[in-house]
């Protein structure tokens, strides 16, 4: 008490309404037609596909073929590239080793008049035609595609697996990477051929998946054994994406759909503006029943009521440097409700607690913070309990990848990957909600409330809900 001065409560509410601001609006500067961003605000938000509507497929090895990882990491790689090819550039993709399954999302393209969503998921889900051809010129068919110019000197069907092979610098330490070939007999047999006429020359082989050349190395030398390195400026990730590439050309399987459903965005749009509509007037009845009902203390939890769904919205649309943005589904908007009640709640514990403290005969400085310490314990509890709760939604039913299932994989990697990945963004709003209510819902509101009673106007029992003046 003797340490918070007045200006506390000036300070704290000046920070939540430049978060609240920043967040909604963001920070952006013009220059001509380049808009530069330097924090993100809400129209900046990633929405789920049952939102704007999109397309959530899973895909499969046909007739029950039993894929490798290699090979299922190879499968992904193509679907990733024909997504591409398809001007699909925002999507989600991810394999569930466990269940060999592949997970594919994308959104509906803006301005897309003709999208057809069931010819593209059928172009995903081909078997990927690879071939090296002689030289790297191309040409059109009469569809306008591009294709090879050069004879054909393999096909997948030749390849027996692409990897990823590294050498050490021995003073450097540094590591080279590079990608490696194996080829069946008659590849190896065709290979030597080709190598053996391009070498002379300094001719190169191109590398072409479906219509498009993902690669077009030199001939360095005769390759007689079948067994070849493609060189280049890589990393081991742009090595391995290139393995992965050549490998899909060269899988024994093709994929079939599983799990296949749309969703227009005319009704993702109408569940949203609804949801956050009910949403704003839900929080308006909140604040005129907090203050009602706690007068003083009740206007400070709306304050930080406000900073609690301001710190929730920031965290999905990457306001925070240090961590990325994230979708917003349907259920994470739901995450977002169901952590402003318990926002709600613990401000109302803090508020009995205070009052009861009030009517025992406690000064004011005494009752809040005894409070304010008597509430914590309580918060606590259920505030972590729902913690738990979201981290192990987020561990088992979130996206390989996430820092969760990472965390959890020993517990949770049977579960695999989620066909419904929606259930990850609602524990993610839950526990960023529940976070942001420690920091608004127990830190700034007793800082506000101890600077407030400061004020010899505001040091009256009855603001507080005590019933009687101070002494």
């Amino acid at each position: 008490m003797k340490k918070i001065t007045k200006p506390v409560f000036f300070i704290v509410f000046a920070v939540i309404a430049l978060f609240t601001v920043t967040t909604v609006f963001g920070v952006h500067s013009q220059y001509g037609d380049i808009v530069t961003t330097y924090v993100h605000g809400v129209d900046d938000i990633r929405l789920g596909i049952d939102i704007q509507g999109g397309v959530d497929v899973t895909f499969e090895p046909a007739d029950g073929a039993d894929a490798t990882e290699e090979q299922m990491d190879a499968a992904l790689e193509t679907i990733k590239y024909r997504l591409i090819t398809q001007n699909i550039n925002d999507s989600e993709t991810y394999v569930d080793y466990n269940s060999h399954r592949i997970i594919v999302r994308f959104p509906w393209q803006a301005g897309e008049q003709n999208f057809d969503p069931e010819a593209a998921v059928k172009e995903l889900g081909e078997m990927a035609e690879l071939s090296f051809c002689y030289g790297s010129e191309y040409g059109y068919d009469e569809e306008g595609n591009t294709v090879p110019a050069g004879a054909v000197v393999l096909t997948g069907a030749d390849v027996e697996e692409a990897g990823v092979g590294a050498t050490q610098d021995q003073t450097t330490g540094a590591a080279t990477y590079v990608v490696t070939l194996e080829l069946t007999d008659d590849g190896a047999t065709k290979f030597h051929d080709a190598t053996s006429a391009l070498y002379a020359e300094g001719g190169t082989i191109s590398i072409w998946m479906d219509n498009t050349m993902i690669s077009a190395p030199t001939v360095n030398s005769v390759i007689s054994n079948g067994e070849c390195t493609i060189e280049g400026d890589f990393t081991y990730e742009t090595a391995k994406e290139l393995a992965d590439k050549i490998n899909s050309g060269a899988l024994p399987f093709s994929l079939e759909t599983t799990s296949f459903k749309t969703i227009s965005p005319t009704m993702g749009q109408g569940a949203l503006e609804a949801m956050v509509i009910a949403g704003a007037i839900t929080l308006l009845f909140i604040f005129i029943f907090m203050i009602a009902l706690y007068r003083l203390q009740g206007v400070v939890a709306s304050i930080c009521l406000v900073g609690q769904v301001a710190g929730m919205l920031a965290a999905v649309s990457g306001w925070f440097g240090f961590m990325e943005s994230a979708t917003l589904t349907i259920p994470g908007i739901a995450g977002i409700i169901l952590s402003i009640g318990m926002g709600v709640d613990a401000n109302i514990i803090t508020g009995e607690r205070i009052r009861e403290e009030l009517r025992s005969g406690k000064n004011l400085g005494t009752a809040l913070n005894a409070g304010y310490d008597r509430a914590f314990t309580a918060i606590f509890d259920g505030n972590l309990t729902g913690m738990i709760v979201a981290v192990v939604l987020m561990g088992a039913f979130g996206v390989p990848d996430s820092w969760c299932a990472k965390l959890l994989s020993p517990l949770f990697r049977w579960f695999g990957a989620t066909t419904e990945g929606v259930i990850y963004s609602f524990g993610f709003t839950l526990l960023v909600g529940l976070i942001m209510n420690f920091v608004m819902g127990v830190l700034a509101s007793k800082l506000m409330t101890l600077s407030l009673a400061k004020f010899k106007c505001f040091q009256k029992k009855k603001l507080y809900g005590g019933g009687l003046d101070v002494k």
